[in-house]
């Protein structure tokens, strides 16, 4: 699904950071839903064609997000998604991980500290998503698994969900 809504994808090697702007064509309450509540979520957070299926979720300070990524021959990629500030409606701050299905943190990957902040534009949002490495070498490693493309592919995933809702 291509669309003219604003996707920037900025990487910032210097500071080990990445900077992701998404515009979508709903209002931000809808938009912040998808977001924070686990059956949204299982209907878009993984690009084509994977699908996505919540362990557990909690969603408040101190909470998380335990879920899978599943490809279509069933092999699982386990993320786990400490949420540590809560902002309802505005933004959300996490540290986001590699694990397996027991939610035991892969230290041999990446871990990362997002805020993911919704803004008006309009009557559409903005999401921006800030994603901050330890390391160079760990921006480079998720870069080099597709980041980009991956989140392109998964935000897709979101306007058509979105889309349903207007239907």
């Amino acid at each position: 699904m291509k669309s003219n809504l604003q996707f920037d994808f900025l990487i910032d090697k210097e500071n080990s950071s990445l900077t992701i702007v998404r515009e979508f064509n709903a209002a931000r309450q809808l938009v912040w839903d998808c977001y924070t509540k686990p059956e949204l979520l299982d209907q878009w957070f993984s690009p084509k064609p994977f699908s996505t299926k919540t362990k557990s979720m909690d969603f408040k300070n101190g909470g998380h997000w335990h879920y899978a990524m599943i490809d279509p021959e069933g092999t699982e990629y386990w993320g786990y998604t400490e949420y540590y500030e809560v902002n309802p409606i505005d933004y959300y701050r996490t540290i986001d991980s590699f694990c397996d299905s027991k939610g035991s943190v892969n230290h041999e990957l990446p871990t990362a500290n997002w805020k993911v902040t919704f803004n008006d534009k309009g009557k559409n949002t903005t999401v921006t998503t800030v994603v901050n490495y330890d390391s160079l070498k760990d921006l480079e490693t998720v870069i080099n698994m597709g980041m980009e493309e991956g989140m392109l592919s998964t935000l897709e995933k979101l306007d058509e969900l979105l889309v349903s809702f207007k239907k």
